[in-house]
């Protein structure tokens, strides 16, 4: 399967590269166990920092627009000026809906130096959904851009605000502010007007002080914000920009992931931070465009979700494969079915892998290069056993919770200390239920992550899978990324994802997978079969296959599983091929309608 292991030998291979960038280690190791909240070191102040050293250095590179650090400061500083003018200081926040533009970086420093929170509004949102997201958080005013108008006039009625919407024009806002339709205020064209001096509010922000919103899935189906310290910038400041990349003012990385989601805010632009570096900004990804747009900027490193490397391994092969400066990359998700030929292939030296959550107190890094784990933390943590079937943590009779054995997949959770502090949600209810309480001792407290991983040798951890990313089939539970790893490897297969459906008169839920085979052949259904069969338990077998032309996702490219859920084997898509595994039978069925109604009268056994 997709397991892996780590040795002492290992780790020694890796020591040269380790020792090369040890200074950039030492000092990102400082950066991320700082623990005093009340500290001055904040986003703004690490703005500053690099406008100082490297004035006349790249910060932003966006299309045509080339944006200096001196320049993104005084920039910032005007926002906060403009931002004060109208009342606004240490503890309030505004809600930002901008697509990857500079003019969203600029509102989030400007306001960082205030004390300002910014919550990072998911562009994809609308009606009811981006209505409860904005009022989760209370903001005192909306910025909004030109691009996502339509949005807000939709909702705007069911808002109240103290302050006027502020409108930024889909242009380089810096050379042009545009107009403002009516009851939206020109922000543009008043922040131009203000000074570029630093400001010095009465009351300074401080490291452990709320910098953003991001906003993570509910289980309601409405979004949960969870806030983000200014120490959470300077924790990515330090384990990934220094202690993982070493990036430096000679770096760019190209960041094509939506900055409302913690990868592209927080460890993209952390890292960039880092170093001095610049970030060079795209709407939205393009697996046709990425090489071309990584030459034009000249970037060194990507930040990356799994699911991106995998549409630039479908691309066709080019002779211009490895003609480029791009030798790191940083994100997650990266499966270990793809993670040697995507480095073969690309030419990329440096793969750091993480783990992390936008709402989580625990982070981890691969600082030693190694391939199929999301490395180490130095941050305290526990895999502990847990139910099959519930996915509850497991007590034993003293009411609390037990590790696994080294290697066993266990649920991750991170202490909550005072340096490792776990900063929640805006909902009460909902971090209370985050926390497992009396874990170990009287009095703890632990961050309960949802997630499974497991030890792979010298503390490295491997992702498993996700809470909730499992069914239980003939009263086994099926983990969806491990099928989907066998799927991977059939070699029939250019995407695919996993998921259980009801067949009306069973318990459990029944293994479907829908994918996208490969262009370069012809699909074989029970070639594929024999594949899995070889390969995975029975019950874990995808009982469904759905066999479509693309898999929709989300703007963080995350698949829509639960549309899919919804869906089940029905046939409702007429472009898609549907297959069965019928009991007793060797092969995969294509499904028709009157199959469809067996299976749903519960005439054939499952």
């Amino acid at each position: 399967m997709s397991q892996a292991s780590i040795s002492a030998r290992d780790i020694v291979r890796q020591l040269p590269g380790v020792l090369r960038r040890f200074p950039a280690i030492a000092r990102g190791l400082y950066y991320y166990s700082l623990k005093d909240s009340g500290k001055d070191l904040t986003l703004g102040r690490l703005v500053e920092r690099n406008a100082d050293r490297y004035p006349n250095r790249p910060a932003i590179l966006a299309g045509d627009c080339r944006i200096t650090w001196r320049e993104f400061d005084d920039w910032s500083n005007r926002i906060a000026h403009y931002l004060a003018d109208l009342g606004l200081g240490k503890g309030d926040t505004v809600a930002v809906l901008l697509e990857n533009r500079p003019e969203l970086l600029a509102v989030v420093a400007g306001a960082a130096k205030l004390g300002v929170a910014c919550a990072m509004l998911n562009t994809a949102q609308t009606g009811r959904v981006l209505t409860h997201s904005i009022q989760l958080v209370e903001p005192r005013l909306v910025i909004v851009g030109e691009e996502r108008i339509d949005s807000i006039e939709n909702i705007r009625a069911g808002l109240s605000l103290t302050h006027p919407f502020q409108f930024l024009a889909d242009t380089n806002t810096l050379a042009s502010f545009g107009e403002a339709p009516a009851g939206y205020d020109n922000m543009a064209a008043q922040v131009a007007a203000r000074n570029s001096d630093r400001p010095r509010p009465a009351t300074p922000p401080t490291l452990g002080d709320t910098a953003i919103y991001l906003y993570t899935s509910g289980t309601t189906g409405l979004p949960k914000a969870a806030p983000g310290s200014h120490r959470k910038f300077v924790r990515a400041y330090g384990g990934f920009g220094l202690m993982s990349l070493a990036m430096t003012p000679d770096d760019v990385l190209y960041c094509p992931l939506p900055l409302y989601h913690g990868t592209a805010l927080l460890v993209c632009w952390g890292s960039v931070l880092a170093g001095g570096s610049a970030i060079a900004l795209r709407r939205r990804f393009s697996a046709r465009a990425f090489w071309d747009d990584v030459r034009r900027y000249r970037a060194t490193t990507f930040g990356y979700v799994g699911e991106l490397c995998r549409y630039l391994l479908n691309q066709p092969p080019s002779e211009r494969d490895r003609d480029h400066g791009l030798t790191k990359m940083i994100g997650n998700g990266l499966r270990p079915s793809i993670w040697q030929a995507f480095k073969a292939r690309f030419g990329i030296e440096v793969v750091a892998e993480l783990y992390a959550s936008s709402e989580g107190n625990i982070g981890f890094s691969n600082v030693f290069n190694l391939d199929n784990t999301v490395g180490f933390s130095t941050a305290p943590y526990k895999l502990v056993r847990f139910h099959e079937g519930t996915r509850d943590p497991i007590r034993n009779a003293r009411g609390r919770l037990e590790e696994v054995a080294k290697g066993e997949p266990g649920l991750l959770i991170g202490a909550i200390t005072r340096k490792w502090s776990f900063e929640g949600y805006t909902q009460k209810e909902a971090t209370e239920q985050s926390i497992l309480r009396d874990a170990f001792r009287k009095g703890d407290a632990w961050f309960n992550t949802g997630d499974v991983l497991r030890e792979i040798g010298c503390r490295h951890l491997q992702f498993v899978d996700r809470m909730g990313d499992t069914y239980r089939w003939k009263g086994e539970n099926v983990s969806t990324t491990e099928v989907e790893h066998i799927l991977d490897a059939s070699g029939q297969v250019r995407e695919a994802i996993v998921y259980g459906v009801e067949i009306p008169g069973t318990n459990g839920k029944a293994g479907m997978a829908t994918l996208v085979p490969r262009d370069d052949q012809a699909f074989q259904a029970n070639a594929l079969l024999t594949h899995l069969r070889r390969h995975l338990p029975g019950y874990a077998v995808p009982v469904f296959l759905r066999v479509t032309h693309d898999i929709e996702k989300t703007g963080t490219f995350k698949y829509r599983k639960v549309d899919l859920q919804k869906l089940g084997y029905a046939l409702e898509r007429p472009d898609d091929e549907v297959y069965v595994w019928l009991p007793g039978t060797h092969e995969y069925t294509r499904l028709t309608p009157a199959l469809v109604r067996r299976i749903d009268a519960g005439d054939l056994g499952f």
